[in-house]
């Protein structure tokens, strides 16, 4: 298999010019960042499309399906959103979308902060053939079926690592 060669500010750039492109677009849409990769795009693409609103971020440890059978991690912080949800346009970052998951759990936890008019996903990897939730990112820069394994490093500066899942080897 060869191993992509993919360049951060350009997928960033790709990804900020498709949503700034979106017809519900503003300088004043709502940005929540999956902590703690999903957080890390999220100021990046609020930056590049010159948000209004400081982006909110999540930690969905406590809404996963498996919190109970994998328990708690030590690094669960609590989720910050700094503007009501009510009504709003969100636009939910992660890094990486695979099984569905972790954006199920994340949109559980959004719908205790109040009924959004819609939520948007926009991820920087879209992991194909893995899904066992049937959701998917409206938007994403770059897309693989490949086994492999994304590690995001931030916020600053924030890199891209691409390793080979080991089952494969």
């Amino acid at each position: 298999m060869i191993m992509p060669n993919l360049d951060l500010d350009s997928l960033l750039d790709q990804l900020a010019d498709a949503i700034r492109q979106a017809p519900f677009f503003s300088a004043d849409s709502k940005m929540i960042g999956l902590r703690t990769g999903g957080e890390y795009i999220a100021l990046a693409l609020a930056e590049r499309l010159q948000l209004n609103e400081a982006i909110g971020v999540l930690d969905s440890s406590f809404y996963r399906d498996d919190f109970a059978t994998s328990g708690l991690s030590a690094q669960v912080q609590p989720s910050n959103i700094p503007w009501d949800v009510q009504d709003q346009t969100i636009i939910l970052v992660d890094d990486v979308v695979h099984t569905g998951r972790t954006i199920r759990a994340a949109m559980n936890e959004i719908f205790d902060y109040g009924r959004p008019a819609r939520i948007i996903l926009a991820c920087l990897i879209d992991r194909q053939g893995g899904r066992e939730l049937p959701i998917q990112p409206d938007f994403y820069a770059y897309a693989t079926a490949d086994a492999l394994r994304f590690k995001l490093q931030g916020p600053s500066p924030l890199s891209l690592r691409i390793e080979l899942l080991e089952d494969t080897l």
